[in-house]
């Protein structure tokens, strides 16, 4: 069974934690130089934000590429306003989980329910949410089920609209539900710096 190798890497990783405004913030560095950092609520154990970082090809330090969470602007803060109200109708994608299931944004569609289908590729292993006005296209993966080697089930998959937004639900498989809790237990044995006392070097 596949299912420990990334529990396996998550363990074998450097480990820091750092307690913050709620958050259990812990930054992962792995064999291979990437990084991965994680933002958990720590009354619900609720994952808030996943992000990546690797070397680039000249050795030097990459930017940090959101799984899970907000978008990141770098350019919001430099650009006039004017500037950010032009692109403020683009579809906005974005993953926001629940405790049971992998969750899925798109803001600013504003389509009724019935244009949208979103189904499962199986050999391609990702979802393909389309459009039959053929206004909005797109393909995601799920990296989890990659890591833990597991296949897509169309089953698991479901969409909702509402406000403008479209709202994909992926039922997390048993499998993923006994490792995340796990990690949680063990996640919780890492001793956490208070903000006041260090830096899980996440920013």
């Amino acid at each position: 069974m596949a299912v420990p190798s990334w529990l396996e890497r998550l363990r074998a990783a450097g480990k820091t934690a750092l307690v913050q405004d709620g958050k259990r913030k812990i930054h992962y560095l792995f064999e291979d130089g990437k990084e991965m950092a994680e933002e958990y609520d720590i009354k619900t154990g609720l994952l808030i934000s996943r992000k990546w970082r690797e070397k680039n090809t000249l050795g030097g330090t990459g930017k940090w590429q959101v799984e899970v969470g907000e978008p990141t602007s770098p350019l919001l803060g430099a650009l006039e306003p004017e500037l950010i109200t032009e692109s403020s109708s683009n579809p906005i994608f974005m993953r926001k989980d629940t405790l049971s299931s992998f969750q899925w944004r798109i803001r600013n569609l504003p389509y009724p329910k019935e244009v949208y289908s979103v189904s499962v590729e199986e050999e391609q292993r990702c979802c393909v949410i389309r459009t039959t006005n053929k206004k909005y296209y797109k393909k995601f993966s799920i990296p989890d089920l990659d890591r833990y080697h597991l296949p897509l089930d169309a089953a698991a998959l479901s969409f909702t609209h509402a406000n403008n937004t479209l709202i994909i639900t992926y039922q997390k498989p048993k499998e993923i539900l006994a490792a995340e809790e796990q990690l949680q237990r063990e996640l919780k044995k890492i001793k956490a710096a208070n903000s006041g006392d260090g830096d899980c070097k996440t920013q």
